[in-house]
């Protein structure tokens, strides 16, 4: 379970960092958000590493499915966009394989 922490944080400063340069490109805001984007990026990779898997390419396929539910949950909260249910089935569905992909390994050992 400490997995979904690592993936949820790491979107947590991905989606920071990526909105942060929305603001400077889209919303023409200062170039002084480049600072705390490149820093929530930086953090974002960093925490990244701290997924138990044995392959980075599984951690990333997983992590997918996380990043998904937490861009819906900064559209609600940071955005004020309420998501659809579609969108929170279709999260429901990518976080279920996302488990398949990061756990899947573990069950077929013997």
């Amino acid at each position: 379970m400490i997995n979904y922490l690592w993936f949820f944080l790491a979107a947590l400063f991905e989606i920071g960092g990526c909105y942060a340069f929305w603001m400077w490109l889209r919303l023409g805001r200062s170039v002084w958000w480049l600072a705390p984007a490149l820093l929530s990026l930086a953090l974002f990779a960093a925490l990244l590493t701290r997924v138990e898997a044995s392959y980075a390419g599984r951690a990333y396929a997983a992590y997918g499915g996380i990043y998904i539910v937490s861009s819906l949950l900064w559209l609600a909260c940071i955005e004020r966009t309420r998501p659809l249910a579609s969108d929170w089935l279709g999260a429901a569905l990518c976080v279920l394989g996302a488990s398949i992909v990061l756990f899947g390994p573990r069950l077929s050992q013997p």
